[in-house]
């Protein structure tokens, strides 16, 4: 007899950064296809057809960030929005300092960038400390792959606590140091959750005559979007927006300078995909409309989640219970190989996220999990689309404990 069941859907849980398209997203791509395929910096019909609906778009998603319209620039790709405010701003300020102040858990792209920006400087520049001696508190722990060089060095990278909060006193000590051109804080970590405090820490940068990037690729659309920033990159890929589309927002009054040739437009060369900036516009509207209900459905799953997470065997559940996105949760297991486990999971129909070591992604460990000082490996990170249902994932939470069990098992560490 033929087996007639039909298998249960796959659910997609790792929408952090690459979230499922949004259907009014996909309709607006359709119809930018047939009206925006031209190039806006034209000057016949079809030209100007594209112009207006980027036009439109910019100002759309300035509305939904608190900008002016002229301050949004749209670029490929969240990265590159990150690599040029970092390295361009560096630049325009450089005779501020050479100094670069960065949280330990932001994005690998800031902190890459702010390696390289800092990386011409010489070892005798001058310490950011506001004492004599060094500060030690403005180092990040050892397992930090991406560690400040020495109390000399203009890169300051300062430490978080447990929950992957920075240290507010030691960033505001370290933005108010003199010789710093440019501090960045993510206004929430889109691996753990956690919130940051970007107003305190934009209020002493203002103080302090320094400009804060806040890299809110993991809030917009899910939280409420900071006010407090100097720059700030959102990431259309992580609302519902389509991928090959980043935001940068600068206030006028930010001093910058490219790093890359001339170019009719002045933050990213050669344009962007009108259909994706106006998809990722249509999505950014849509998404904000219904926040706050989305807000309340998806902050009692994940509290459903923290709960019977908590209460699987060796597991250490991250980031704040409180202060959080609503849509984030993470997670790690002891005596489980992160790699296998979410390899068992994708055969159980499930796609997660994860930050261990040893991830088709990495061969590292997850600085922002190391940071913190909490298990680095057995790590499973899951973000909520709106489209996720609790059923969705009652499913995953039934499903989990036996993944890990057999996981445990492969390697031979059951009962420990």
């Amino acid at each position: 007899m033929t087996d007639t069941t039909t298998p249960p859907r796959r659910v997609y849980l790792d929408n952090g950064g690459r979230a499922l398209l949004h259907p009014l997203a996909r309709t607006a791509f359709d119809q930018a296809l047939d009206d925006g395929w031209a190039d806006p910096r034209r000057l016949h019909a079809e030209a100007r057809r594209a112009a207006v609906l980027l036009d439109g778009a910019r100002e759309a998603v300035a509305g939904g960030l608190g900008a002016r319209t002229e301050e949004i620039h749209f670029s490929s790709s969240h990265t590159a929005s990150l690599h040029a405010a970092v390295g361009a701003v560096a630049l325009g300020r450089r005779r501020a300092g050479p100094g670069i102040v960065v949280s330990a858990v932001e994005r690998a792209a800031v902190l890459h960038a702010a390696e390289l920006a800092t990386s011409s400087v010489t070892p005798t520049a001058p310490d950011l400390s506001t004492t004599d001696t060094p500060r030690t508190d403005l180092r990040p722990p050892t397992s930090v792959a991406l560690e400040t060089p020495s109390t000399a060095s203009p890169l300051a990278t300062v430490p978080v606590d447990l929950l992957g909060r920075v240290d507010e006193a030691a960033m505001i000590a370290a933005v108010s140091s003199p010789g710093v051109a440019l501090a960045a804080l993510q206004a929430a970590n889109g691996e753990v959750g956690t919130l940051q405090p970007v107003g305190a820490v934009h209020e002493a940068a203002r103080r302090a005559g320094v400009p804060l990037l806040v890299d809110a690729g993991a809030v917009v659309g899910h939280a409420e979007v900071p006010g407090a920033w100097d720059l700030l990159a959102a990431d259309p890929g992580d609302w519902g927006g389509p991928a090959g589309v980043g935001v940068l927002a600068v206030r006028n009054r930010v001093r910058w300078r490219r790093t890359w040739p001339e170019d009719a437009d002045p933050w990213f060369p050669g344009g962007v995909s009108v259909p994706a900036a106006f998809a990722a516009a249509v999505a950014l509207q849509s998404v904000l409309a219904d926040r706050a209900a989305q807000d309340a459905r998806r902050r009692a799953i994940v509290a459903k989640v923290r709960a019977v997470v908590g209460q699987i065997p060796d597991v250490e559940v991250v980031g704040d219970p409180d202060d959080r996105l609503p849509h984030v949760v993470t997670f790690s297991f002891l005596f489980v190989d992160g790699e296998a486990l979410v390899s068992e999971l994708d055969r159980a129909g499930f796609a997660v996220g994860s930050g261990s070591a040893c991830t088709s992604s990495s061969l590292e460990p997850s600085h922002v999990l190391a940071a913190m000082g909490v298990l680095t490996h057995g790590n499973v990170r899951i973000a909520l689309d709106r489209s996720t249902t609790e059923e969705d994932v009652d499913r995953f939470l039934a499903v989990l404990p036996g993944a890990v069990a057999r996981v445990r098992a492969s390697l031979g560490v059951s009962g420990l």
